[in-house]
């Protein structure tokens, strides 16, 4: 069974740097999908979110424009699974009334799917597996976790690091 899931944006992992593509459950699910993904395609998907076009098409570009020029039009995008700790997806297309599934990095396929409006879904095994739920972002929540982090600071002593 497919999920339908949204890029929630793209986000920097402290203290690493690294860039992190955080999908999420469409509706009432709650579920978010992290993938790590390198630094040229987190810009590529940047460029999508924020509507730059740059003078020259970029890779992702050139893949949209190929596609639509041989008459092809892209269906949906699905995050398919984790093996070794890499992630797996396709690109679905419609070509001359047959259906099309090519491979791809999850961030070359979410890179396409902003530029064409193009659904993404994750399989259902695949959530359960390695989605997690989302971390409230309410002032109050972050309240409460410098609460308790107050709370753990002043708790502790010095003697609770010795060996």
């Amino acid at each position: 069974m497919l999920v339908q899931i949204e890029l929630q944006g793209v986000r920097l992992e402290v203290p690493s740097q690294s860039p992190i593509m955080m999908l999420q459950e469409v509706g009432e699910g709650e579920r978010v999908l992290p993938i790590y993904i390198g630094a040229p395609e987190a810009s590529a998907i940047h460029y999508a979110t924020e509507g730059i076009v740059p003078e020259r098409p970029l890779t992702h570009d050139l893949l949209v424009n190929v596609v639509r020029g041989l008459g092809a039009e892209f269906s949906k995008i699905v995050i398919t699974e984790v093996r070794d700790h890499t992630y797996y997806a396709e690109l679905h297309f419609s070509f001359a009334g047959s259906e099309i599934v090519i491979s791809s990095r999850p961030s070359d396929a979410v890179a396409v799917a902003i530029r064409t409006d193009t659904p993404i879904y994750a399989s259902e095994d695949l959530l359960k597996e390695v989605s997690r739920s989302p971390v409230a972002s309410s002032a109050e929540s972050e309240e409460e976790i410098l609460d308790d982090f107050r709370e753990f600071i002043n708790s502790i002593s010095p003697e609770d690091f010795e060996g």
